[in-house]
């Protein structure tokens, strides 16, 4: 990928960028300029892809994990040593907000250069290329507008109208589905994209430039946001847009996943991992996996548990009040609230009550003894400051090396997820399930969670276990218990996916104990405007008010409030 990289940058350079209006005949009278049969925009693919999925470590932290992973509830802050309680993202914070907005808004900039490039007419002309263009467009709007709401749309790849207005979500879902299918009548049977200089292999870090496996991964996209707009007021297109991805081929095979793979040499301010915030910067930076992701893998006896998450450190652990503070009064109610996750996770353990004098005040204390063992506790979602000193690191999960693995060891590093196999089978359950579709609902569930798990190499046997002994497994409740199954399979799969997680649990409900907030104030963080509800978007960055504030206000005025409660169109 190096080399991939370098030359990318080369050929930038020549051509001055995605928004370049460079004379190509004025280049190749350049003795020392590229010829015509060595410039592709196959060189683009590669920064297009890793712009939108592992941007560099700035937007990554601030977007991925310190949004999105947590309001999916994969990950958490906030044990004692870390430099943020688990309010950080919930509580609002112009400065991380704006980095998460200006990341996603930015790269509609290069999105733009890139299908401008290779449409007809343009300096780099290729129609494989230009369905790619869009496919991509599909990806970044649904994963933009599913954070923030309305967004410029219909007037955002015109150069000339540098204040476009915001569109509403059903106008941007029935448009990206059209420019969906637009790409997939585009690459046909084509296998790939060209000859020569335009046969896109490496550049292309999803598919190899498998042009069909393309084609899956657009109409991947377009059920599930038909799926995810199904319902909801004035989505006349969904049904329709169900029915057609149906009747196509979609991502279902082992082979077929959408999954970036990281280079482990690449700077962290071009191609950002989990590991470059883990390794870089001590304990503070660290996480917890979270309690509903671990309690819903240990108690139904998911073998992808140890593959997501480590067990505990354990050992002994002593909970001790603080001396002064709102906290102080609270040491009772939060050390019981710690021994009851070790309860509820099956820790053996024994605690023993004491008391010590520090500078004449007499402190409480609880120590805590574990068990040899492996156990795995999940570390709750959005604990505030006031149990911040009682949350020990050695008493929760952190994620499994892969995930946090540093660049420049030989560690593998679990790749960036953007479209499973996994979930174009889910999707058609729940398609039945919904009495949109027909067909065997059971049998695409368990091929959902077979590719789900082989995903992380779970071994077959494993697998077939899971599957035959598992109530998670069978589709065999009501409707609603069926969907809920279904959504919260989702939920697993997007592991590492947060702002996808983040969205199912928005749209379907599930899982309940994140969809339902929080209640209890001296335990859990309220959040800014939300009051323990759960967060429903993203508010918009200033970027938005400062160069776009006419289109930006007329927005939310259809739109709602911008704060994080405001649901979005499709929201359950």
């Amino acid at each position: 990928m190096k080399s991939i990289l370098k030359k990318i940058a080369f050929i930038f350079l020549a051509i001055l960028g995605f928004n370049s209006c460079s004379d190509f005949d004025e280049i190749n009278e350049n003795p020392n300029a590229f010829t015509s049969d060595e410039v592709s925009a196959k060189f683009f693919m590669t920064e297009l892809q890793i712009q939108l999925y592992a941007p560099n470590r700035y937007p990554y932290w601030r977007a991925q994990l310190i949004h999105a992973d947590r309001y999916a509830g994969h990950f958490t802050f906030g044990f004692n040593g870390s430099w943020w309680t688990d309010a950080l993202g919930y509580d609002y914070n112009s400065g991380y907000t704006d980095a998460a907005y200006d990341w996603m808004s930015g790269y509609l900039g290069k999105l733009s250069g890139f299908i401008n490039f290779v449409k007809e007419g343009g300096d780099l002309q290729n129609d494989k290329f230009y369905a790619i263009g869009l496919i991509m467009k599909g990806l970044y709007y649904q994963m933009y507008v599913d954070t923030f709401g309305m967004a410029p749309y219909t007037e955002a790849f015109d150069p000339d109208n540098i204040t476009p207005k915001y569109d509403e979500l059903s106008t941007i879902y029935q448009g990206t589905i059209a420019d969906l299918d637009e790409a997939m009548a585009i690459i046909g049977d084509a296998e790939v994209s060209g000859e020569g200089v335009e046969l896109l292999t490496n550049n292309d870090l999803f598919f190899g430039g498998d042009m069909q496996k393309w084609k899956k991964l657009a109409n991947t996209l377009k059920l599930r946001m038909a799926l995810r707009a199904q319902g909801a007021n004035g989505a006349t297109f969904a049904e329709g847009a169900i029915a057609e991805a149906l009747a196509a081929p979609l991502l279902t095979a082992s082979d077929e996943n959408a999954l970036m793979e990281k280079d482990p040499d690449i700077s962290q301010w071009a191609n950002a991992a989990y590991g470059d915030v883990w390794w870089n910067f001590g304990t503070g930076s660290n996480w917890n996996v979270g309690k509903t992701l671990i309690d819903n893998l240990r108690n139904n006896n998911d073998p992808r548990l140890t593959y997501y998450a480590k067990p505990i450190d354990g050992g002994d652990v002593v909970l001790t009040q603080d001396a002064e503070g709102d906290s102080r009064n609270l040491f009772s109610k939060h050390s019981a609230f710690i021994l009851q996750q070790l309860d509820d996770a099956g820790v053996t353990y024994s605690s023993t009550s004491g008391t010590k004098t520090v500078d004449g005040v007499t402190i409480d204390t609880v120590g805590i003894s574990i068990a040899a063992g492996d156990y795995y506790v999940g570390q709750p979602t959005r604990l505030n400051g006031f149990i911040y000193s009682q949350v020990k690191e050695q008493l929760f999960s952190r994620p499994a090396d892969i995930v946090i693995n540093p660049k420049n060891q030989g560690k593998e590093i679990f790749p960036e997820v953007v479209m499973t196999a996994a979930e174009g089978n889910f999707l058609q359950a729940e398609a039945i399930v919904k009495g949109l579709a027909s067909g065997d609902a059971q049998s695409l569930y368990q091929e959902g969670i077979r590719q789900a798990m082989a995903m992380w190499d779970v071994p077959e046997g494993d697998i077939s276990t899971f599957l035959g002994t598992e109530d998670m497994a069978q589709l065999n409740g009501s409707v609603d218990e069926n969907l809920e199954k279904i959504a919260i399979q989702r939920w697993i799969v997007s592991y590492s996916d947060g702002f996808e997680a983040w969205a199912i649990v928005r749209d379907t409900g599930y899982p309940t104990e994140l969809y339902e907030g929080v209640s209890d104030f001296d335990i859990y963080a309220a959040g800014t405007t939300l009051n323990g509800a759960y967060p429903q978007r993203m508010r918009y960055g200033n970027g938005a008010y400062n160069t776009n504030g006419d289109n930006t206000n007329a927005a939310l005025q259809q739109q709602g409030p911008d704060v994080q409660g405001t649901k979005l169109w499709w929201a359950k």
